[in-house]
């Protein structure tokens, strides 16, 4: 029995690790789950805040091309499911026609469209004092727990807000964030919105998302209007940025899951 792949692709600040919820959920339901780190990240999060090199120069291109080849890896083409700039990767790679369908939650923004100057500049972190930066300081940014709360898990408690940073939270590389708010924009920031032939899209936003909020998902939305190919949009409200890892996980995997089934694309299509 063949059984279908989902390669998840995890975003900025977050380990691969974010996803082992979502890798359990979905292998219980009959699908093959796949988890692929960042080219050079280490097992653990901790592992990784405390010697991360290896990220520093790490762009989008880097990143589009890693995934790329994992997709094209599987036997069957697999659903591609990213948050944050995983989100922005799953689209690329799907306006591309690599992958059979994607979900893009919270996704960071395809086409120029705008991240937000605001609460924390987290995007351009030059532009703010409160960000952390680890070894090598010109190369990688780092969060502080506050910060992460303030700004990533907005919607929890300060308690589990902490226990989520412990288990998932890393630096990121400047480089990358560089390639999503340059005026020159990477083509790997660019997705064929056009494309009629590419498959099912599933777009997700939170509605209390600081980092990418609900009326940036809704812009990239917009620019699929002309297209003839299936493109969805689900707002979650009282949701932040974590919500692919807090308490309420769940509710936007079963989401997914029962999207997925709507489009024929179940765990053991015939």
């Amino acid at each position: 029995m063949n059984h279908t792949p989902v390669v998840f692709i995890h975003g900025a600040w977050l380990h691969a690790l974010s996803w082992e919820s979502w890798a359990e959920r979905f292998a219980g339901r009959g699908f093959l789950a796949l988890t692929p780190g960042w080219p050079g990240e280490p097992a653990a999060a901790r592992e990784m805040r405390e010697s991360s090199e290896a990220l520093a120069g790490i762009g989008l291109d880097v990143l589009t091309d890693h995934y790329a080849d994992v997709v094209r890896s599987c036997e069957t083409a697999p659903v591609i499911v990213g948050h944050s700039v995983g989100g922005l990767i799953a689209q690329h790679l799907l306006g591309a026609n690599i992958g059979r369908a994607a979900v893009a939650i919270a996704p960071a923004p395809i086409n120029g469209v705008p991240l937000p100057a605001s609460p924390a500049r987290l995007w351009t972190p030059g532009q703010t004092d409160e960000a952390e930066q680890t070894d090598g300081a010109e190369e990688l940014v780092s969060l502080s727990p506050g910060q992460f709360h303030q700004t990533f898990a907005n919607t929890t408690a300060s308690e589990e807000s902490d226990r989520l940073f412990e288990r998932y939270v890393v630096p990121t590389p400047r480089l990358l964030l560089a390639d999503l708010t340059s005026e020159v924009r990477s083509p790997h920031a660019m997705a064929d919105v056009g494309n009629a032939e590419r498959g099912p899209l599933l777009l997700i936003s939170g509605q209390e998302d600081r980092l990418v909020p609900d009326s940036v998902t809704r812009a990239v939305y917009k620019q699929y209007g002309d297209s003839t190919a299936v493109t969805d949009l689900k707002q979650f409200a009282d949701r932040a940025h974590s919500l692919v890892i807090d308490s309420g996980w769940r509710f936007v995997a079963d989401y997914v899951l029962g999207w997925l089934n709507e489009q024929g694309l179940g765990a053991n299509p015939l």
